[in-house]
């Protein structure tokens, strides 16, 4: 029957065959259009699926055009304010916003809400959903701590109506935690995650899909925090699972393989990282094709690890073919699109063009503030990288009062203990200095390393990069002995959590070779 062909189609979607659900759906729909005709409920419910599986198989803006299509019948037939209807507007909502239009989909949800609270009441489920998916959007279209606060209140509601261990409240504590941590605060959100993961296997056992998703978010916000080796660890662990469960063509094994290897390059492995992420895109371009946003993001990722090994000028090129893809089939205004310029705008200056560097970002930043507005997160970055290549292209004291102007903005809109605010703060210590205030930038250094201890700990990748900082210019200022003893002290550390091999290790023995030099040579009679 056709109600059975429908539930085959979902079920081989749910496996993780987005794009066979698609196309079972799609035959299904010139049935049900003969069958039933145009305005049968089923109809329109095949039409619904149709769309999300052809957004779930990577064709997002497609899948937005298919329901703003629907919107426009079931608005005609349905009325405004049938179920189906408002379902068809979230649905809209979520795939503009996936299809790059963030604050697009937090507006649609906002109306949404409204409609929603009027028709259905503050307690229904679906107001429940719209909620999270208003505070999602919002924070994905820049206000990250706002979507933490309004998804605190809502899982105060949820507490209150559906209890602690229904789903949806568990999905609440999952997205709390989410951002939070992408608010600033990482070791809050690995905290929350890892009591959700608790109740998650009292709840749903250790082999539900949630359960494992929230093993990778555990593993992800560990490393946010500061350990990426156990990051990698436990990611490693996870992926076993998912290969178990799961089989090793589905999309959440998929994506446990691409952030094992992230971890393990960003636990001092980058070779390694982009050898998985080359493994990873040969299956990603087999299972989801060529043209599926996970398959462009692959394509960056194995860029980007091959540059960190040591190949700039290869991820230069790899990143300018994918550009020209994703202008194709992204667009111009994507978010993928406009990272993807900020990532080849750097391999390019790492490659030995830091003016073409400087000059590609000021262009981007024109298109960040067109887009996303001057508050955005990526607008930030980006002025943060056009300060550096400025100054790599030789504007050093131009870097310096670009950062400044950029520090001022961070402390007002993320905050004094933001970790964007204290790289910033890091950023603008090390232009002063390379302008020429070698002491001013290690009296700056030393301020924000009291800092960094406060907030992150003495053992976060952070804390130790900014020691690493405080003693070159401490050297730079005139204290070559003061330089080696700090670098001395660092190098035990760095020994002990990352080990003897790790890049940053080896980069502070080299530290401490050439200022213990530089300090003999004073020395000398």
């Amino acid at each position: 029957t056709l109600a059975d062909r429908s539930n085959l189609a979902c079920w081989r979607g749910e496996a993780g065959d987005a794009q066979g659900a698609a196309d079972a759906y799609a035959e299904l729909l010139n049935d049900c259009l003969r069958i039933l005709g145009s305005a049968h409920p089923d109809t329109f419910a095949t039409r619904s699926n149709l769309a999300s599986w052809r957004g779930e198989a990577g064709d997002t803006q497609g899948a937005a055009n298919a329901y703003a299509e629907l919107l426009n019948d079931q608005l005609h037939i349905l009325g405004p304010d049938h179920p189906d209807t408002l379902t068809t507007r979230s649905n809209l909502a979520f795939w503009r916003g996936e299809a790059g239009d963030a604050q697009g989909a937090a507006n649609a949800f906002a109306e949404l809400l409204n409609d929603r609270m009027r028709i259905l009441g503050s307690t229904h489920p679906a107001t429940f959903t719209t909620r999270g998916s208003l505070a999602r959007w919002r924070g994905e279209a820049g206000d990250a701590q706002g979507a933490a606060d309004a998804t605190a209140e809502l899982l105060n509601d949820q507490l209150r109506i559906l209890g602690p261990d229904h789903p949806d409240t568990l999905t609440t504590r999952n997205n709390l935690a989410s951002w939070r941590g992408k608010a600033g605060d990482a070791q809050g959100a690995a905290g929350a995650t890892a009591g959700l993961l608790n109740d998650q296997l009292r709840i749903l056992g250790p082999n539900h899909p949630g359960t494992l998703a929230t093993r990778g978010n555990l593993a992800r916000w560990r490393g946010t925090a500061g350990d990426a080796q156990g990051a990698a660890d436990a990611t490693a662990e996870l992926l076993n699972d998912c290969l178990r469960i799961l089989g090793p063509d589905h999309p959440d094994t998929l994506t446990t393989r691409n952030n094992l290897a992230s971890w393990r390059g960003t636990a001092g492995d980058p070779q390694g990282a982009a050898d998985a992420f080359a493994e990873l895109l040969n299956d990603r371009m087999r299972i989801l094709g060529p043209t599926h946003p996970d398959t462009l993001t692959t394509r960056g990722n194995l860029a980007s690890w091959r540059g960190i090994a040591g190949d700039p000028q290869g991820a230069a090129d790899a990143t300018a073919e994918l550009l020209n893809d994703q202008l194709r089939i992204l667009g111009p205004d994507h978010p993928g699109t406009l990272a993807t310029r900020g990532n080849l705008a750097s391999w390019c200056g790492e490659a030995g063009d830091a003016q073409g560097a400087a000059d590609a970002y000021a262009e981007l930043l024109n298109d960040c503030l067109r887009l996303l507005g001057p508050d955005h997160p990526d607008t930030l970055t980006t002025r943060g990288n056009l300060a550096r290549w400025r100054g790599t292209a030789g504007d050093a004291q131009g870097a310096a009062d670009a950062t400044a102007e950029l520090l001022n903005d961070c402390l007002r809109i993320l905050g004094p203990d933001h970790p964007d605010t204290l790289t910033t703060r890091g950023n603008l210590a090390s232009w002063r200095g390379t302008a020429g205030d070698a002491q001013g930038a290690a009296d700056a250094t030393a301020e924000l390393l009291n800092d960094c201890l406060r907030i992150l700990g003495p053992d976060h990748p952070n804390t130790l990069t900014t020691r690493s900082n405080l003693a070159h210019w401490r050297g730079e200022a005139g204290d070559p002995q003061g330089a080696a003893d700090a670098f001395a002290e660092l190098l035990n550390d760095r020994m002990r959590i990352l080990g003897p091999t790790h890049p940053d290790t080896l980069t502070t023995r080299n530290s401490l070779v050439s200022w213990s030099e530089e300090a003999d040579r004073l020395n000398r009679p």
